[in-house]
């Protein structure tokens, strides 16, 4: 991404703040798997998305107004020794040059010279509770410019959420985003199209997820999103299994909930097929009403619409579909009402996607449901979960059926990103016994 395109997001998110504030926002710490060994490095979404800088150890800091350049950066200097083992770092230089600050500091000054950007203004916006230990730095911080009050220095009196003007800002996805997050689902449906074609009896669970990473890989996207759901039989009942570990038996239903993450953005798709590429009827019977629940909430995803109509859509597919096949009887308005259809339907029909895969931003505002406007983007992901219980007919134990697409809402409706992996039965069953 260019980057034009942060210093866009850090202008306007400064026009927002006003004058007389300092916006702060740490990188991710990064975290130890074991002993000595540390997971891959993931930045913070919210600080990546400022800045562009995907290395640990840094802090970005948004003066407005400030003669001397108002993107000031904290992070690591370079280091020869240490790149020789980890590899190279952006250093103070790269951090002007290559990512746009107008000034670069030592990280390990950051308590010498931020405090001094605090003085004589009014607010700091920074979100408290992250990180226990930044936001006690935050607050020395502040009490160090508290402690000059008798040279006539003036302290920040007032704390704003970050979230509340920047999570906003991310909802809201510009050209380059809505580019990242097509390229995020086409991977994720290239993927998903490779599980179908590759299963088979006698595979296992994780057998799939590595067709699924593999692909991910060999298309750019070096890290899922999430960790892969690929549950067979009983395990497509739970919502989110990630064991991965059941072998895949002839006549069982396969869900599998998997996104790629493309140059930090999310895809998240699941599609449910059969292990041996032939639905029973009971697994027609409950996908059918699943894939009609889906296409309805799709088709309400456009401006003007409020958040909860595509959810209110499908659930009326739903209730309608379980009193079809006998698993709910009584009025339709009752049913939904009384919310009977949770039964086999306990979860939202989607969730914000972007950068996280369950992207930020309020779903309502004023307690009334947030109105969709173009450069939105969520999910559609109904689904009906049969796992045994009592008063449940043996034929429909262990059906687990989610259909899941990424849908960005445009100025005259919306777009499927993730189109391209096929849902109806009949491509699906085609689709396996050409692979």
């Amino acid at each position: 991404m260019k980057t034009s395109e942060f210093k866009k997001r850090r202008k306007k998110l400064m026009d927002m703040m006003g004058d007389n504030c300092v916006a702060i926002s740490p990188a991710a710490p990064v975290k130890t798997r074991n002993r000595d060994v540390e997971f891959p490095y993931r930045p913070d979404s919210d600080f990546y998305y400022l800045t562009g800088f995907a290395e640990p150890e840094a802090v970005a800091a948004l003066v407005p107004g400030r003669a001397a350049g108002e993107f000031v950066m904290f992070c690591r200097e370079r280091d020869r020794e240490k790149e020789i083992w980890d590899g190279p770092r952006a250093g103070l230089e790269g951090a002007c040059d290559d990512y746009g600050a107008n000034d670069a500091f030592p990280v390990t000054d950051i308590d010498d010279i931020l405090p001094g950007l605090l003085e004589d203004r009014e607010r700091i916006y920074y979100t408290m509770g992250n990180d226990a230990a930044f936001d006690q730095r935050v607050i020395s911080w502040v009490k160090q410019v508290r402690g000059k009050a008798r040279n006539g220095v003036h302290a920040p009196d007032e704390f704003v959420s970050l979230n509340h003007l920047l999570h906003d800002m991310r909802l809201y996805k510009s050209r380059d985003e809505i580019r990242m997050l097509r390229k995020a689902a086409k991977i994720s449906a290239n993927a998903h199209i490779r599980a179908m074609q590759s299963c088979h009896p006698g595979m296992m669970e994780y057998q799939v997820e590595a067709e699924l990473v593999h692909e991910f890989i060999r298309q750019g996207a070096r890290n899922p999103a999430y960790p892969p759901i690929v549950g067979s039989g009983a395990n497509s009942c739970i919502l989110h299994y990630i064991g991965n570990s059941k072998q895949l038996e002839d006549g069982d239903i396969l869900l599998i909930d998997a996104g790629a993450e493309y140059n930090g953005y999310a895809g998240d798709v699941t599609r449910t097929f059969p292990v041996n590429g032939r639905f029973t009827q009971e697994q027609k019977d409950v996908y059918e009403v699943v894939l009609a629940a889906q296409l309805a909430a799709i088709d309400e995803v456009k401006p003007g619409n409020h958040w909860n109509q595509p959810h209110n859509a499908a659930v009326k597919v739903i209730t309608e579909g379980l009193v079809s096949l006998g698993l709910l009887r009584g009025k339709l308005r009752t049913l939904i009402k009384e919310e009977k259809y949770k039964k086999y339907y306990m979860h939202k029909t989607g969730h914000w996607l972007g950068m996280d895969v369950h992207d930020v931003g309020d779903y309502k505002l004023e307690g009334e449901w947030r109105m969709l406007e173009p450069g939105m983007a969520l999910t559609i992901e109904p689904g009906l979960y049969f796992a045994p219980r009592r008063g449940l007919a043996r034929k429909w134990w262990n059906i687990g059926v989610r259909i899941e697409d990424d849908v960005l809402v445009t100025r005259d409706g919306n777009e499927v990103l993730s189109r391209h992996v096929p849902k109806s039965i009949d491509e699906i069953e085609a689709l396996m016994a050409a692979g």
